[in-house]
């Protein structure tokens, strides 16, 4: 029985893991449209460009930089309740 719960356990355990790989597909593919300036010496700390103004985000690259902070927070939740279910 489930004392004052809305979705019975056994539910939730089998729909956790479909919405987590769910969010995990729209995390990648968010991540991979973002806009990368950074070449191969970014990675290690040096920098490629000799402009190294950061720049602010507007439109549609501010939205898929929230939208990926926001994914990644609710994959988190998700992996969290998964293991605490």
């Amino acid at each position: 029985m489930f004392f004052g719960s809305i979705v019975p356990m056994n539910t939730l355990v089998n729909f956790l893991p479909t919405i987590q790989v769910i969010v995990s597909i729209l995390l990648i593919i968010s991540i991979l449209l973002q806009q990368s300036e950074e070449s191969l010496g970014g990675a290690f700390g040096g920098s490629d460009s000799a402009d190294t103004v950061s720049k602010t985000r507007r439109g549609a690259d501010k939205f898929l930089f929230q939208a990926s902070i926001t994914l990644a927070v609710i994959f988190t939740a998700i992996s969290i309740a998964l293991v605490l279910v």
